[in-house]
């Protein structure tokens, strides 16, 4: 009855979230689908339109352009996972290191990312990118420079918010302050974030 109402409810979000499923059914079970190699070339069959052997078409190799797109999705779908957790546990961890130290440390943190938001995004992204050269993993970098201060700012002030409460009132009674650090702010921004 209750899942009966929330897709009645919320038809978008079931929508979205079956179209993310199968994509990452279709990158995970890529060799069973695919009709064929993504990488092999016949080079006899290029630009070939689409027909019952290519439901696509070829490219100019002669490659299957249907295999080539759900070999792809593994690609994506992995790039995309790998850039959300370095630009999370990167923003994360200078927010919550400006946030708790303050300081200097805030300073040069938060002066930092603001000298990251005040280019236009993408435009740094391509220059760092091209600076780097062209893979996979300077893709990630590049663009994780260019977003991980939207992570920090976000974490800086979640801890200014904790640092305010009664959390920080403990740290005459613990020892350490990095055993006050993670057993409590740190555990209540992963909520909060997750």
């Amino acid at each position: 009855m209750k899942v009966t109402k929330f897709i009645k409810l919320h038809k978008q979000l079931v929508f979205f979230l079956i179209m993310a499923l199968l994509i990452v059914l279709v990158a995970i079970f890529a060799k069973q689908i695919a009709p064929r190699d993504p990488l092999i070339a016949i080079m006899e069959k290029p630009l070939r339109a689409p027909d019952k052997i290519n439901l696509l078409g070829t490219d100019t190799l002669g490659r299957d352009i249907l295999s080539r797109i759900i070999y792809g999705a593994r690609y994506s779908l992995f790039m995309t996972l790998m850039l959300v957790a370095v630009v999370f546990t990167l923003g994360t961890t200078l927010g919550l290191l400006a946030g708790y130290f303050g300081g200097i440390v805030d300073t040069i943190i938060m002066r930092l990312a603001d000298m990251m938001v005040s280019f236009p995004g993408i435009i740094l992204a391509i220059a760092i990118a091209g600076l780097l050269g062209p893979s996979m993993t300077n893709a990630i970098i590049a663009i994780s420079a260019v977003t991980w201060p939207k992570y920090a700012r976000l974490s800086r002030s979640m801890v200014l918010k904790i640092k305010k409460n009664y959390m920080l009132k403990l740290q005459g009674l613990l020892e350490v302050e990095i055993k006050i650090f993670y057993s409590n702010i740190f555990y209540q921004i992963w909520l909060l974030l997750c």
